[in-house]
């Protein structure tokens, strides 16, 4: 999205997708994302171009992120793309014997056994991440997430973007969660990714705050509410300055002025990119909605505090679309008529509300009947998190990202 620096709102989009590498038998991790770029580019580069996509590295060698190549115009027809690139890629890995899994963790991997980091390009970030950090660990090594970029231009369009996004953040996991399987066993919750994320960085917790961003809605109050905090807290780790960065910032969307875009990232990437595209047209639609007013007042939606925003993600990490929300002045926001509701019904309202019939409706309708991907697999397991139950489903779900098809369990 280096290119939207002069886009208004909802004038562009960049979508980024990563998948984990795996071997095609045995589904254990393989972290030969450096051999399969230098395959497509002809050398180890750390991107290429892809026609409409770009692929790239990231942190770890068994990781590989597939993104629009600069802004796209809209939405319609980035499925069919992603999934062409998808089997561009498998298509590469078939000759290691590996395959691209989605989902947002790996069910078995013990990431500080399996972690290698990626050597090439840009390693010294890498590097300065694990001395800190230790990036051996399922926060760093082991999840893979749907991101959104939305450009903006200037402080009013930030500052309405901004405060749109903070109120659907809490809601994400109902409909992504994708990660109820770590260190091969089933722990309740539907969204293990998002809770390791918020706290893998506790070291300096001002890096990722409470994941709800803080409500700020100019540049100068971002600078000095966000980005001041997390350079003076980093920088005794960081003495050479690697990190000081705005994409340092981890909350579960963060402010890129270098590009001026808001970058979700609280999605948990889903089986196929058909899925993923729906989640994010049904986003897109309600952040629409909440920016033009059509519920609540930009001045309503400014008003709310970190607390009651945080409270209601950790309750759709844990419980996905059956997570509670009793609070009927958040409920209002929405437009949704009564005092309380499932998260799960809260989408439901919301993509009858705003979406058309088409494809996007279907799948997220599928979403909404059957529960998140998290919520099928514990279905398809049957509470079975055996090496040989974890193998057929996940094997399942690795032809659903070959074929482009939806998971039922």
């Amino acid at each position: 999205m280096s290119e939207v620096h002069s886009l208004h709102l909802f004038e562009g989009y960049g979508i980024e997708l990563e998948y984990m590498i795996v071997d095609r038998q045995k589904l254990a991790v393989m972290p030969v994302a450096d051999r399969v770029l230098a395959a497509r580019a002809g050398e180890i580069v750390a991107e290429v171009e892809a026609g409409p996509l770009c692929w790239s590295n990231e942190l770890v060698l068994h990781v590989i992120e597939l993104k629009t190549n600069g802004p796209a115009q809209s939405l319609g027809g980035l499925s069919d793309a992603f999934q062409a690139g998808v089997r561009e890629v498998n298509d590469l890995l078939r000759g290691l014997g590996g395959q691209m899994m989605p989902t947002a963790m790996h069910p078995w991997m013990d990431p500080h056994r399996e972690t290698l980091l990626w050597p090439h390009e840009n390693s010294p970030i890498y590097d300065a991440y694990n001395r800190i950090f230790g990036c051996q660990g399922h926060g760093w090594a082991n999840l893979q997430s749907t991101h959104i970029n939305l450009p903006f231009t200037g402080d009013e369009e930030f500052g309405r973007l901004h405060a749109a996004v903070r109120l659907v953040l809490p809601l994400l996991p109902a409909l992504a969660a994708s990660s109820p399987v770590m260190d091969g066993r089933q722990n309740g919750l539907l969204d293990n990714r998002l809770e390791v994320y918020r706290k893998n960085q506790r070291k300096i917790p001002q890096i990722t705050g409470r994941v709800i961003p803080e409500p700020v809605f100019s540049r100068s109050e971002y600078e000095a509410g966000i980005f001041a905090p997390i350079y003076q807290a980093v920088s005794p780790f960081d003495p050479e300055g690697i990190l000081q960065h705005e994409w340092l910032n981890s909350r579960g969307a963060i402010a890129r002025f270098d590009r001026n875009t808001i970058e979700i990232r609280v999605l948990d990437v889903q089986e196929c990119p058909r899925a993923d595209l729906a989640i994010v047209t049904a986003i897109v639609a309600v952040l629409q909605a909440l920016v033009a007013e059509r519920w609540s007042s930009y001045a309503k939606q400014r008003s709310w505090p970190i607390d009651p925003l945080a409270e209601i993600f950790e309750k759709t990490i844990a419980l996905g679309e059956n997570a509670p929300i009793d609070d009927p002045a958040f409920l209002k926001l929405f437009g949704y008529p009564e005092g309380a509701a499932s998260a799960g019904t809260l989408w439901r309202h919301l993509v009858a509300t705003l979406l058309p019939e088409g494809e996007a409706q279907q799948t997220l309708k599928t979403i909404i009947d059957q529960g998140p991907l998290a919520r099928r697999i514990q279905r398809a397991l049957g509470g079975d998190t055996s090496p040989a139950a974890l193998h057929r489903v996940y094997g399942q779900l690795c032809q659903c990202l070959e074929t482009g098809e939806l998971f039922y369990a």
